[in-house]
């Protein structure tokens, strides 16, 4: 397998040439520019290149372990996690109250695509951190903040979510774990967890779960749900009454440990009112769903590495002239194919992720309280299509640059197979895919009415309109402005459907929003002022963007906006 590389260079155009990055860090009064955010990322790359990448396939290979309750990470898992926290990492764009440094959230989410290109299982720890520190920060009490947020911002401790339950999957009004209020305020939880990422590990001091049970006077559903903070270790050192039941043996993510965690009266707190813990948890969630999203996209971009690199190495077949035998199969078109297919969803992705990341800055930062409610509703409607459409994409990235490998990316020892394997857990975890496009269309296309929507459309088209006329551009522009029609017409039918035919056009109406989105990216690099080798690449990729993906919306439209019998009236029987 060759090494990692950093995509520095890409970040540095998006974030000078695309993104307007400098302009937005002042209007936020942020004292930092594009020259030193990219110092920033370059100096993380070199963690990931350096010390993720390399234990990545033993840790695929060994998987965490559990032996008399105790769980341990792969070899130098344990040891990379202390020199993360040491160097600061965790604590990058966290809350300077609780010791977090306070950099803008493009860092954050860019450092998320390298850990997750380098080593997707090792990225879970952090990030599940920085869920449970959000969810505390927004909900906990004043003394819950102050004992816990320190050592969460920091790294020193690590955060876990435990939602799921054997018998309640997705529907959480089925969960059945019980949290009885002690004399003292704390509460004594009991139940059964499972798929839970990051329950018990070696790699911290303590690790705080987030958990979700019912109180005794809790009522039914999701509105008898409450939030309760859990540690491992509780505030006098003791060890909580919780333990490991087993380790879920996996497709992927093997050093991951993804526990059945048993809660035998743990003592807990209540994070937020009673019976509002769905609420608060969805703070972690939205949070840990941009998180996935962008995990798709360093799969992708790491698989593209490797692709592209294979592909100058492996001499097979003749070229197209039939001049020459054996040449490399990146001459090949179909290869030429599978790779600009790649790099059209990975470069666009980075460009949304960093836009939406943006957006969150402004939502959190922007002195102007309108501007905060916009950016943040942006925020909202962009984070299923960014966790549904970056792992679906990402997925289908790491089996075409398998494909390019041929047999040998069959083979464990080219590292191939671990990328599908690894990649195809998020678009099953945080929300399915499938829920993913449910929420995009039943609740979010209705925020504000439907205003949050148009407004959106209306910046993509105030863009197109601003470049139009760019020669540089003028395919993207022109062939994204009717794909965003598609969209607009199709956002306009789903608001008239009935339920059942919302959710039959569901995912198909995601994709087409990803599609789009990805063109509005597109169009916003290819117009891009200089003629530097990364502005002429990007030009030619926009083209290929342009006539080779992005015709896949006249067909999604058409499938969105048929009717919806053919799903909803097939026979149960016959199935």
């Amino acid at each position: 397998m060759h090494d990692y590389i950093p995509p520095i260079d890409d970040y540095r155009f998006l974030m000078g040439s695309v993104l307007g990055f400098d302009a937005a860090m002042a209007e936020l009064s942020l004292d930092i520019d594009t020259d030193l955010a990219a110092t920033v990322l370059e100096e993380a790359g070199k963690l990931c290149a350096e010390r993720l990448h390399p234990i990545n396939r033993e840790g695929d290979e060994q998987g965490s372990l559990l032996a008399n309750g105790v769980v341990t990470t792969p070899p130098g898992f344990a040891d990379a996690y202390r020199e993360f926290v040491a160097a600061g990492w965790p604590a990058l764009a966290g809350d300077p109250a609780y010791g977090g440094q306070g950099l803008p959230f493009i860092l954050q989410l860019w450092l998320d695509e390298m850990m997750s290109a380098t080593n997707l299982s090792f990225g879970l720890f952090p990030g599940l951190t920085r869920g449970a520190a959000e969810a505390i920060a927004a909900h906990a009490s004043e003394d819950l903040k102050a004992a816990y947020l320190p050592q969460l911002v920091s790294g020193e401790w690590t955060g876990a979510m435990a939602l799921t339950e054997s018998g309640a999957g997705s529907d959480l009004a089925l969960l059945k774990t019980r949290a009885e209020p002690l004399d003292d305020g704390r509460y004594a939880v009991s139940g059964q967890k499972i798929f839970i990422s990051s329950g018990d590990h070696d790699m911290a001091a303590n690790i705080i779960h987030l958990v979700l049970a019912r109180l005794p006077d809790a009522p039914p559903g999701v509105k008898g749900i409450s939030l309760f903070l859990v540690p491992k270790l509780l505030p006098d050192g003791a060890r909580n009454l919780m333990s490991v039941g087993s380790l879920e043996k996996k497709m992927g993510i093997h050093a991951q440990p993804t526990c059945v965690m048993n809660y035998d009266g743990a003592i807990g707190w209540l994070v937020g009112a009673p019976h509002r813990g769905l609420a608060a948890m969805f703070t972690m969630m939205n949070a840990e769903r941009l998180m996935v999203g962008v995990q798709g996209l360093g799969i992708a971009g790491a698989a593209y590495q490797q692709a592209v690199a294979y592909a100058r190495d492996r001499l097979q077949g003749r070229s197209a002239d039939g001049a020459r035998n054996p040449v490399p199969i990146i001459e090949h078109a179909d290869v030429r194919r599978m790779l600009l297919t790649i790099r059209s969803f990975v470069e666009a992705a980075r460009a949304l992720a960093g836009w939406t990341a943006l957006q969150m800055d402004r939502a959190h930062r922007h002195p102007d309280a309108a501007a905060r409610a916009k950016a943040d509703a942006f925020v909202a409607l962009l984070t299923p299509v960014v966790k549904a459409a970056f792992t679906d994409f990402g997925f289908e990235s790491a089996v075409q640059a398998q494909q390019i490998f041929g047999g040998h990316g069959y083979i464990r020892e080219w590292g191939m197979e671990q990328y599908v394997r690894d990649a195809r857990i998020a678009q099953i975890y945080e929300g399915t895919n499938g829920i993913q496009a449910m929420d995009l269309v039943e609740r979010k296309l209705t925020l504000g009415s439907g205003q949050v929507a148009n407004d959106f459309f209306a910046l993509i088209t105030a863009d197109l309109d601003t470049i139009d006329g760019t020669g540089n551009a003028t395919p993207i522009v022109e062939k994204t402005r009717a794909a965003l029609t598609l969209l607009i017409d199709a956002t306009a039918a789903l608001h008239n459907a009935e339920l059942g035919e919302k959710r039959a056009a569901a995912t198909d109406y995601l994709r087409l929003f990803a599609l789009v989105c990805f063109g509005w990216m597109w169009t916003r690099m290819a117009a891009a002022d200089g003629d530097t080798a990364i502005h002429r690449a990007k030009r030619q990729v926009a083209t290929f963007y342009a006539d080779r993906v992005l015709p896949q919306a006249q067909g999604l439209a058409a499938q969105l906006t048929s009717s919806a019998a053919p799903i909803l009236e097939f026979d149960l029987e016959a199935f």
